[in-house]
C-alpha cells in the first residue's frame, strides 16, 4: 500500500480510528506516515479500539542448505499470513539447525559456535563461543540476562546433566549447578518442556509432569513439582500465558486422545500446587490436531505469546489452532491454515514460535514487510 498524494482527510475522531481498525496492521505502516492527524489516528486506534496481537512465526529451513530459510507470520490482529524478507546486507548463514525454545528464543548450535536471537522478528542474532560441553539436543532458555543450556551432552561427555549459562552483558560463560539425578534418562528438549516466568526456568518431564526449578542467579534447583493436572492427562507442555505459568495437556481415555485442555498455576509450586483448568480445545479441532489417537504426541508443538496460545503437529501440519484468552479469563479457538507449510515444504524442517511485536518495532523493520508479499 503506498500513500501517495492526497488532500487531507474529511474523517476525524472516532470515525477514522474505526476505519483504521479494519485496516491491516502492514498497511498502517503506510497510512502512519500520510500526515500528522492520520498518525495520531493511528496511534489512538491501536491503542483502543483494535489493538497489536502478538504473531505466530514459522520458519522453513532447508537440511540441506541451512542458510535457506523462509520465513512467514500470522498476524490474529488482522488475520493475515505475511512473508518476512531479510535484506542481504543483514541475512544470516545459518550452518546449523535452526531451534526454538519456550517460544520466543530461537537458537543454532554447532562445534563452533552458538548462536540466539531474542529479536521479534528474529532479524537479529548474537553470536557466542560454543559452551564448553558438547551438547546434540539440550534445552536452552532465556533467564533475565543469562541464556541457560542443560543436559542434552553427548555419550562421550563425562557430565550428562551439565549445565552452563551465558551471560549476555558480560559475554561469558559460567558453569552452574548440574541438573537433578531424577531427569538423567530424560535430559534432552525432545522429554522436556521447559518455561520461563521471571526469573524462573521450569523443566517439565511431558509424559509424567516432573518438574523442577532453576535461578540462574542463585545457581540452585528445586523440586521434584508434580505439574500434571490430573491422572487423566498422558501429555503436557509448559509455557507462560500472561506472564503465568501454564500447562496444555492432552487428556486420555483408554487409548484414545479424549481432549486438550490449558490450566494455569495458582500461586506457588509445592505439595499442594492448585492449576486452574482455563479452557479446553472443541472437539473437532482435537480430532484435526490428533486424529482420536495418541500416535505422534511428541510430534505436537504448543507455542505460547501473550494472551495465545497456538497447538500444532507437524504429522498433520495444515492447520494450527489458536486459543486466545480474552478478558475475564473466558478463551476463544480457532483454527489457522498454516501457509507456511505445502507440499515444497514436505523435507524441509519447520519451527514456530511467537513474536510481541509493537509498531515501533515494525516500522523499524518495515523494509522487510511489503504489501507484496501479504499472503492470505
Amino acid at each position: 500500500m503506498e500513500v501517495r498524494d492526497f488532500q487531507e482527510t474529511p474523517f476525524h475522531g472516532d470515525i477514522l480510528e474505526a476505519i483504521f481498525s479494519h485496516v491491516p496492521l502492514v498497511h498502517l505502516l503506510a497510512v502512519y506516515h500520510a500526515s500528522k492527524s492520520w498518525k495520531r489516528a493511528v496511534f489512538s486506534s491501536l491503542a483502543h479500539v483494535n489493538p497489536i496481537k502478538p504473531w505466530l512465526i514459522i520458519l522453513t529451513q532447508c537440511p540441506r542448505a541451512p542458510h535457506l530459510i523462509t520465513t512467514h507470520a500470522y498476524d490474529p490482529r488482522s488475520h493475515v499470513w505475511l512473508e518476512i524478507k531479510q535484506k542481504p546486507s543483514m541475512a544470516i548463514k545459518h550452518a546449523s539447525a535452526v531451534r526454538s525454545s519456550h517460544s520466543t528464543l530461537l537458537y543454532t548450535l554447532s562445534p563452533a559456535e552458538f548462536a540466539f536471537s531474542l529479536d521479534p522478528l528474529h532479524l537479529k542474532w548474537h553470536h557466542a563461543p560454543p559452551p564448553t560441553v558438547w551438547r546434540t539436543d539440550p534445552i536452552v532458555a532465556c533467564v533475565g540476562n543469562h541464556i541457560v543450556i542443560a543436559g542434552g551432552a553427548c555419550d562421550f561427555e563425562d557430565d550428562p546433566l551439565a549445565v552452563e549459562a551465558y551471560d549476555i552483558v558480560k559475554n561469558a560463560w559460567a558453569t552452574c549447578q548440574s541438573m537433578p539425578e531424577l531427569l538423567k534418562g530424560s535430559t534432552a528438549s525432545t522429554w522436556l518442556s521447559v518455561a520461563v516466568v521471571g526469573d524462573t526456568m521450569y523443566l517439565t518431564e511431558k509424559y509424567s509432569g516432573m518438574t523442577y526449578t532453576f535461578n540462574p542467579i542463585a545457581n540452585l534447583w528445586n523440586g521434584p513439582f508434580d505439574l500434571r493436572p490430573d491422572q487423566s492427562v498422558m501429555f503436557c507442555v509448559t509455557g507462560t500465558l500472561r506472564k503465568r505459568l501454564a500447562v496444555v495437556g492432552i487428556v486420555e481415555e483408554g487409548e484414545n486422545v479424549k481432549g486438550v485442555k490449558i490450566w494455569v498455576v495458582e500461586g506457588e509450586l509445592g505439595s499442594g500446587t492448585v492449576m486452574e483448568e482455563l479452557s479446553e480445545m472443541p472437539k473437532e479441532m482435537v480430532e484435526k490436531v490428533m486424529g482420536g489417537s495418541e500416535f505422534g504426541l511428541g510430534s505436537v508443538v504448543v507455542t505460547w505469546v501473550g494472551d495465545f496460545v497456538y497447538v500444532w503437529n507437524s504429522i498433520k501440519g495444515k492447520e494450527v489452532m489458536m486459543c486466545e484468552v480474552v478478558n475475564g479469563g473466558a478463551s476463544e479457538w480457532k483454527s489457522v491454515k498454516n501457509v507456511a507449510v505445502n507440499e515444497r515444504t514436505r523435507m524441509k524442517r519447520v519451527v514456530l514460535s511467537g513474536a510481541d511485536v509493537c509498531f515501533q518495532n515494525l516500522l523499524r523493520e518495515s523494509g522487510n514487510l511489503h504489501e507484496s508479499n501479504v499472503i492470505g
